[in-house]
């Protein structure tokens, strides 16, 4: 069955009226991603309505960016591209729209830059409830809204049943990076501190427990957030800060572990200074996971130099996605490549790189 067309009159950059159409089936066809009147349809009631409702440009193949006002925020570009795939797609604390603007938004933070586009691309599994894709729409231009970038572009594909699992999104974005930053994986030097923003393992614990395998009744709630007011904020307190990450996929240790081995370097962390909430640790004691790494959606990693460290966490501190930052650990001499943990024991042990998942689709 095709959707119905339902004409609204607006006007686009040449004051020319454009036609706009309306679903009227409840779910996804085929039909929709066939590039007739059904999808133009889809394209209209979900995604013009939730990203563009205010603008009345018209439609094109591309998005068209001023490089003058690229320029004046700063002397590169940062560009990235992330796909999500988590399920399920609603959990507490987010859902796979709000965790795809999230995301892509740090990914382009954590390098120095200013976030300014993203584009939006979905594989949409034919039966996908429309209301399922509509609150998934709204809640990305939401949350795009709220940090202030925009999303300017997109593609619109469905497949099979059972070609994909209900909905995966694609985004890629777009920043600036202000001159004289240069942040890297391999630029940590022995006697750097080793921050975090804050609590750890919130998200993987959240999507784990939002599948129902366990019934657990704990309230964890994922850590999802776009993380660049307060990078922005960190780096203008610490100018000299030696590299940043968003510990996604593999959590904590897995950055880690990229630091060691790209700098050469040994790390060294303390478990009593590494922030997990205690229903946390009592999950993943219960299933027999380590919360090292679990995924992160809301924390970043910080290399600074020692002597910058308090002003850091001052800087961290005072924004709302900072309180509970931490000191973990320091970056040293010895045992290059190796990421070490000494324990609430008193002992040591090992860090190391996961070979694979210990969560599938977390993110």
């Amino acid at each position: 069955m095709s959707s119905v067309l339902e004409v609204t009159t607006t006007a686009n950059n040449n004051g020319k009226p454009r036609r706009r159409g309306k679903v009227r089936v409840p779910t996804i066809t085929l039909a929709h991603g066939g590039g007739g009147k059904a999808m133009h349809d889809l394209i209209d009631d979900v995604f013009v309505e939730a990203f563009d409702s205010e603008s009345h440009a018209p439609m094109e193949d591309q998005a068209r960016l001023s490089m003058s006002d690229l320029a004046a925020l700063g002397d590169r570009l940062a560009f990235t591209t992330d796909s999500y795939v988590v399920q399920p797609l609603d959990f507490p604390g987010g859902n796979i729209g709000k965790l795809a603007i999230c995301g892509t938004i740090n990914d382009l933070a954590v390098g120095g830059a200013k976030p300014l586009y993203l584009s939006c691309a979905v594989i949409i599994e034919e039966g996908l409830p429309v209301e399922t894709l509509r609150m998934v729409a709204r809640t990305m231009a939401e949350t795009s809204r709220e940090a202030g970038v925009k999303v300017v572009t997109g593609d619109t594909k469905v497949v099979e049943r059972g070609a994909c699992d209900k909905l995966f999104i694609n985004t890629a974005g777009v920043g600036v990076i202000r001159e004289g930053l240069d942040l890297g994986v391999d630029k940590a030097q022995p006697g750097d501190a080793i921050l975090v923003n804050g609590l750890l393992g919130d998200h993987g614990a959240a999507i784990l427990n939002a599948r129902g395998d366990m019934k657990l009744t704990t309230p964890i709630e994922s850590d999802c957030a776009a993380l660049h007011g307060l990078i922005d904020m960190l780096l203008s307190a610490v100018p000299r800060t030696r590299f940043l990450r968003d510990a996604t996929r593999g959590g904590l240790a897995t950055v880690l572990n990229e630091i060691a081995d790209a700098s050469q370097v040994g790390i060294e962390i303390y478990e009593n200074r590494t922030p997990i909430r205690s229903e946390v640790k009592g999950f993943c004691e219960i299933l027999g996971l380590d919360p090292l790494y679990l995924a992160n959606e809301g924390k970043i990693v910080c290399v600074v130099p020692k002597e910058d460290a308090e002003t850091a966490l001052e800087a961290l501190n005072s924004h709302p996605h900072g309180q509970g930052a931490a000191r973990i650990g320091d970056v040293t001499d010895h045992r290059a490549g190796r990421v070490v943990m000494q324990t609430v024991f008193g002992g040591r042990r090992i860090v190391d790189m996961l070979v694979g998942e210990q969560l599938p689709r977390i993110c």
